[in-house]
């Protein structure tokens, strides 16, 4: 189980140092609680209550299957992402932000490949047939994906969510996640626009401390996540084998039994739809969307009144892919959506 979120912790990590108040970004106020020597001070009840939000749809991403990618290029952020978010097999970027990382990903998944070319002739002897000068090239090309993407080697699709340290900073990562419908969640000091994340951590970004204290809780919530997928994975081998067994308990049972059953079983994760997060999923089950089979039926023109009526934030978004995602994933065409989501960017065609 994730660690409790305590406030004294965090209070000795000094997540609760703000910017200058000359620097701050009045949509923060409600996170500030005063202002000392010049300097806001973050309100770390709310700190607190903010990331125990985002570690539950965190934990539910990772249960999902989805990849959840960090972003941290800032100095005192590079070694702590990369140690603490490796222990959970999620990808992240500490390096320069490649632009069209998201918007462009069928080209950044080539060079991934290219990698990967390189170490299979490494592998079958080709790479030694190569004069001196090209082995040196091949050598500094293989040097410097590795340097910039070799993370994120691993990632074969768009990611489920995007984790950033410092979004002023990270500002391309911002734009690109918001284009293609992906979520956010950051770590927002008082000088960041907490309008454009998804779920904000108000929090200071600047001390390697801080950092360290929330993204301790954020990994935490996400190994529960994979673990619980590992455990359900298990348990659905073992439901399968021991489903021959209670098939006669189950005929015997009343109707009105097996229908309330049934409408209980029947939700569905749809955060697998490209474009859909923690939020959406839940905007739709408000509005009785419950099932790929029910979004599947929606047409884009009543998706956008659901979202319209969720919030000016959600009125943004683009459905018009999401019952044909839908379609394919009532239907059990998982393999199909996959190769489908690959190619389009973000569920945007």
């Amino acid at each position: 189980m994730a660690n409790k979120i305590v406030v004294k912790d965090l209070l000795e990590a000094g997540v609760h140092f703000g910017h200058l108040t000359r620097k701050w970004n009045p949509n923060m106020a409600p996170y500030i609680y005063m202002e000392r020597n010049g300097i806001h001070v973050i309100n770390l009840y709310k700190t607190a209550a903010k990331l125990e939000e985002a570690n539950e749809a965190l934990k539910k991403i990772a249960a999902s299957g989805r990849k959840i990618l960090f972003v941290a290029t800032k100095k005192q952020a590079k070694d702590i992402v990369s140690e603490k978010v490796s222990n959970v097999n999620m990808p992240y970027i500490t390096e320069r932000w490649p632009g069209g990382m998201l918007t462009n990903f069928v080209t950044i998944r080539k060079a991934v490949k290219k990698m990967a070319h390189i170490d299979r002739m490494k592998k079958d002897g080709t790479f030694l047939t190569l004069s001196k000068k090209e082995r040196l090239q091949v050598d500094r090309l293989r040097a410097k994906l590795e340097k910039n993407l070799g993370s994120i080697s691993e990632m074969t699709r768009l990611p489920g969510a995007l984790f950033i340290v410092d979004t002023m900073r990270e500002h391309i990562a911002v734009k690109e996640a918001i284009k293609l419908n992906i979520p956010i969640f950051a770590m927002a000091d008082t000088n960041s626009d907490p309008r454009l994340l998804d779920y904000i951590i108000p929090s200071n970004d600047d001390a390697s401390k801080s950092i360290e204290a929330i993204l301790t809780h954020v990994t935490d919530a996400i190994a529960e996540g994979l673990s619980e997928r590992k455990s359900e994975k298990q348990s659905g081998k073992e439901g399968e084998e021991a489903k021959v067994a209670p098939k006669a308990k189950k005929a015997a049972e009343p109707a009105t039994e097996v229908k309330a059953e049934a409408k209980t079983e029947a939700v569905d994760d749809l955060t697998k739809v490209e474009g859909i997060g923690p939020k959406i999923n839940e905007i739709f089950q408000t509005a009785g969307i419950n099932t790929f089979s029910d979004l599947a039926e929606k047409t884009e023109e009543e998706l956008n009144v659901v979202l319209t009526a969720a919030g000016s934030k959600f009125a943004s978004k683009n459905p018009a892919s999401w019952p044909k995602q839908a379609k394919m994933a009532a239907e059990g065409k998982w393999d199909e959506l996959k190769e489908w989501q690959d190619n389009v960017k973000g569920g945007i065609e």
